[in-house]
């Protein structure tokens, strides 16, 4: 269950970290509000999955799964750029998470 609870904290963390371009600096009410309930939220379920999971490695697969989504995400629906080196990075970051889940013992 952790597992999960980790995966929708991270990928919570990538829509809150999209939100973000929205909120023109916290100064537009509704993607304000949304996107610090995602911020919220995330964080709530990241400990929850803590207090199972080794911390470094709940830690490690959320800002994984944060920032490969979020670049993604910007690519995709951005229209941020889309390159060789970047998605070799964001495929380092993915076995980076992969691994991190394979040690874990759990």
């Amino acid at each position: 269950m952790a597992w999960i609870l980790l995966l929708v904290a991270g990928l919570l963390e990538v829509g809150w970290s999209v939100g973000l371009r929205f909120t023109d600096g916290f100064t537009r009410l509704w993607p304000s509000v949304g996107t610090g309930a995602g911020i919220v939220a995330s964080m709530l379920l990241l400990s929850y999955a803590a207090r199972t999971l080794p911390i470094g490695t709940a830690y490690g697969v959320w800002v994984g799964i944060g920032a490969a989504g979020a670049a993604v995400a910007g690519m995709t629906l951005l229209g941020e750029p889309v390159t060789a080196a970047r998605i070799f990075f964001i495929g380092l970051l993915l076995v980076a998470v992969v691994g991190l889940k394979a040690t874990s013992g759990h």
